[in-house]
């Protein structure tokens, strides 16, 4: 008899909730640095906190292959300020939080990303500078939550690059790519007016559609079907921000919303007719991505062109919970 309770209670113990883990990862962007602290599970999440900055690390980058000064050090200052973030949720029961840090678009291009390696190993931070199909998994990871069995491409449309995956929700991802074209490049290779004549608008749209074209063609010859598209990062956020016209940021207003094309186009256009101060003032648009939400919306059409999709869903679940989904090593 005791025994048989013993097996009980082993087995009750089994089912019991495993501790997790507190965690913390960095994105950094081409435009922006982004953190994420969270307590996370085997499949899942609990976000304690999230901060985004507009630090333009890509500034200049596709011309010239090297990251400015000035933009090191913007970056290395929000991830000194991110880092006593982290430090602030240290408690008896957690008192180290692993930082996972990743850099994207623009550090894979500049031939002196060792120089921002070196500048965050001072404070304690291990950047990783990862490939773009390894951003593209981590990105479907964090937005395919949520999305279990469902046939998904993921739009992850970042200052320096654009990551397209399909998949099916809850699995690894069936095809993957990694293109050079995000809104902080094509608003520096296209829109050199103000506001932008619509030649470059067109010129724009016509190199991404001709960039992506073959990727979309191809995923339709394997079969890949389209359920859902999910946008994730600062362009589709925005569009729902500038809809709704957040004077103040709300996630939750924002996470899986479901936007037509029509409501896309029409805030495409009347940007495109904006000078960049008036872009500005527009109520819901941060003031710091009033320079390339232009380029941005224009790839964020053309994937839905390219898809034959009448609507995107708008994720707040992206590569920073991938990476901590992905890459903290959790042991039940």
């Amino acid at each position: 008899m005791d025994n048989r309770n013993d097996q009980r209670a082993a087995i009750e113990c089994d089912l019991s909730p495993k501790k997790p883990k507190r965690l913390a990862s960095l994105d950094i962007g081409t435009v922006t640095c982004r953190l994420l602290v969270a307590d996370v599970f085997q499949n899942d999440c609990e976000e304690l906190k999230r901060c985004v900055a507009i630090t333009n690390l890509g500034v200049g980058v596709d011309k010239t292959h090297l990251l400015q000064d000035e933009a090191i050090e913007r970056v290395v200052q929000q991830i000194a300020h991110y880092v006593s973030v982290v430090n602030s949720f240290k408690t008896e029961e957690f008192p180290e939080i692993p930082i996972r840090a990743v850099a994207t678009s623009a550090a894979r291009d500049a031939q002196n990303s060792a120089l921002l390696v070196e500048r965050l190993k001072e404070l304690g931070v291990n950047l990783s500078i990862i490939e773009g199909t390894r951003e593209a998994a981590l990105s479907f990871r964090g937005a395919a939550q949520g999305h279990e069995g469902e046939h998904l491409l993921v739009a992850d449309i970042g200052g320096g690059s654009t990551e397209l995956v399909f998949g099916i929700g809850g699995q690894d991802p069936l095809t993957s790519h990694s293109f050079n074209i995000g809104c902080r490049r094509m608003t520096e290779r296209f829109l050199a007016s103000d506001p932008p004549r619509e030649e470059e608008c067109n010129q724009l749209r016509s190199f991404v559609h001709d960039q992506m074209k073959s990727y979309f063609v191809k995923a339709a010859q394997r079969g890949y079907a389209i359920d859902r598209i999910i946008a994730v990062a600062g362009t589709a956020t925005s569009v729902v921000s500038i809809e709704k016209r957040m004077e103040v940021y709300d996630s939750s207003q924002v996470h899986n919303t479901v936007v037509p094309r029509e409501t896309l186009e029409r805030i495409f256009n009347n940007l495109c007719s904006m000078s960049l101060e008036q872009r500005k003032g527009v109520v819901g648009l941060e003031p710091a991505r009033a320079s390339v939400i232009v380029a941005g919306l224009a790839i964020l059409l053309e994937v839905l062109t390219l898809a034959n999709c009448s609507s995107f869903t708008v994720s707040e679940s992206d590569i920073l919970q991938g990476v901590l989904l992905t890459e903290q090593d959790f042991r039940p």
